[in-house]
């Protein structure tokens, strides 16, 4: 992968993988708690592997993951720890298209993991797919979401939209559909948006 990065001429290099590739620490505080079926479980291959385009100076590098069962979107960073060190890429992470049933609509900003791991820039868990539109200029991505995927013929809606800029790594959110205007999804509760319910969420499996 790393001599791939030196050979690519590419304006995007897109690398599609299947675990979250940015840090989430899961708990407030001083003492950081990760999943080790992440790539938080593999630090030093992923400083690797983000020096490794880093160094190579690829263009616009940008992370594809699946896994979790929930939208998510992050800048990334070679260090987590410093809020204000420089991004170097993107990360968009998709839901399931039906696992884990209907799903629930949140605020956009309003999951507290965001206060703690400002890197993280986007989450929400309902169901459906990433739509990324790639151009010379940027690289748009939409969250397209149903409010029901046991709805015959559920409307499928964009929850979000963020723009990677050619050059320019990082997310700029420019789109987003609130709860208040999509009201027929459920919305999530205090317990959905908790560590635990977070990490529930995620693991369960039908």
């Amino acid at each position: 992968m790393i001599d791939g990065f030196r050979r690519s001429e590419a304006r995007w290099d897109v690398i599609g993988q299947q675990v979250f590739f940015a840090q989430r620490d899961n708990t407030e505080g001083p003492v950081k708690l990760t999943s080790m079926d992440a790539w938080d479980g593999y630090v030093a291959s992923r400083d690797r592997i983000t020096r490794g385009w880093v160094d190579a100076r690829v263009r616009n590098p940008v992370v594809l993951t699946g896994d979790v069962h929930a939208h998510w979107a992050s800048d990334l960073k070679l260090n987590y720890d410093d809020p204000t060190s420089r991004t170097v890429g993107s990360e968009l992470v998709c839901s399931s298209i039906s696992t884990g049933g209907n799903g629930a609509d949140s605020a956009s900003g309003s999951h507290p993991w965001l206060r703690w791991n400002p890197h993280l820039r986007f989450q929400n868990n309902l169901r459906g797919y990433v739509n990324t539109t790639i151009t010379r200029e940027s690289l748009v991505a939409d969250f397209r979401t149903v409010r029901a995927v046991r709805t015959k013929d559920a409307e499928v809606f964009t929850r979000a939209s963020f723009t990677i800029e050619d050059r320019n790594p990082g997310l700029q959110q420019t789109g987003d559909t609130p709860p208040a205007v999509a009201v027929a999804a459920r919305t999530a509760t205090s317990d959905d948006l908790t560590s635990a319910g977070t990490i529930a969420w995620e693991t369960a499996r039908p």
